[in-house]
């Protein structure tokens, strides 16, 4: 099985540990974005994936390449091009302190992508899946006409389509609203993750419940077979209680809660929910068993440093049954 996604790559600068930016002399370096943290989860899982992205045409934008490499993702669809390679700043919170982000990442080289700079049908040949999310059609025109053109190839070639549809409101700078452009790209998808705030506010579709909404979203779109969205209580920064749910159309299936804590990185969690629900919707093809394993996976990327879920088949699996214990394993 092979699972194509696309979208931008940032690099990643933190205070070590749960230092504040004011009072630290040094910043670590990971690279992370929310499509390709699917991708490298889902190669930790066994499968083949390949990235999508355009980076700048430096050693930063081939580290970031080779950053995908090394976690098992194909770079084949990688072009490189003027523009520069977009920063996020993360302070990692602790007990009752908050996590920020300060984002820097205005005319990066994947901004400036267009329509034209993929070969959609290459790419997508023999792909079992494709995934997005509503960060990609934020940053540019380009890329969401670029995002648009890959979403019907993958229509027109049958290859399921998963969209996390949220979209991030300060990212739209270029005179679109995302309400004027994300309706077309939700047409085509299989999958969408939200919740019934954003049905209503992107697509004008409500419902009182997540059953009532996720029916009246497979009503606008008919393409979509399964609505998903988490649930995160925070009792705290270092204490979260995670579940997640599936809506077939007839049915909800619902994860077990887990309590995480202590929590060593929030970043990319719902990442791992999402590759480990393709994981098993791909592999297991029982959507009870797809969103219990996608909630295992989330829950074990918060011991994770970094942006990505390096978690195993067999860890997730061991998590899923209800061992918990971390028990050193020889």
């Amino acid at each position: 099985m092979k699972v194509i996604t696309f979208g931008e790559v940032m690099l990643r600068l933190s205070p070590p540990g749960v230092e504040r930016f004011i009072q630290t002399n040094s910043l670590t370096m990971h690279f992370g974005g929310t499509e390709a943290n699917v991708a490298v989860s889902l190669a930790q899982l066994g499968l083949n994936t390949a990235h999508v992205t355009r980076f700048p045409n430096h050693a930063l934008g081939r580290s970031a390449a080779g950053y995908l490499r090394r976690y098992g993702v194909g770079t084949q669809h990688v072009s490189y091009g003027d523009g520069r390679l977009g920063l996020y700043f993360l302070e990692i919170g602790s007990g009752s302190r908050a996590s920020q982000i300060v984002y820097d990442r205005a005319d990066s080289a994947f901004a400036r992508i267009s329509d034209n700079d993929v070969d959609w049908d290459a790419v997508l040949d023999g792909a079992s899946w494709f995934h997005w999310t509503g960060i990609t059609p934020a940053l540019s025109q380009g890329a969401a006409d670029c995002l648009l053109a890959g979403i019907k190839t993958a229509n027109r070639l049958g290859v399921p389509v998963s969209g996390d549809i949220v979209y991030r409101s300060n990212l739209w700078q270029y005179g679109r609203t995302p309400q004027e452009i994300m309706p077309a790209i939700t047409e085509g998808c299989t999958l969408v993750l939200g919740n019934k705030a954003l049905f209503s506010e992107l697509y004008g579709v409500v419902g009182s419940t997540f059953q009532e909404a996720g029916r009246a979203m497979m009503q606008r779109f008919p393409n979509i077979k399964y609505i998903t969205d988490t649930k995160r209580n925070s009792v705290s920064a270092s204490y979260n209680q995670l579940s997640a749910k599936v809506f077939d159309g007839n049915t909800v299936y619902k994860s077990r809660v887990y309590d995480i804590q202590p929590i060593i990185d929030r970043i990319g969690t719902g990442d791992a929910y999402m590759a480990g629900l393709i994981y098993g919707l791909l592999t297991f093809r029982d959507p009870q068993r797809a969103v219990e394993f996608g909630a295992a996976a989330s829950a074990l990327k918060h011991t994770i440093p970094g942006d990505v879920n390096l978690a195993t088949v067999t860890e997730i699996e061991t998590l899923e049954a209800g061992d918990s214990s971390g028990k050193l394993r020889r």
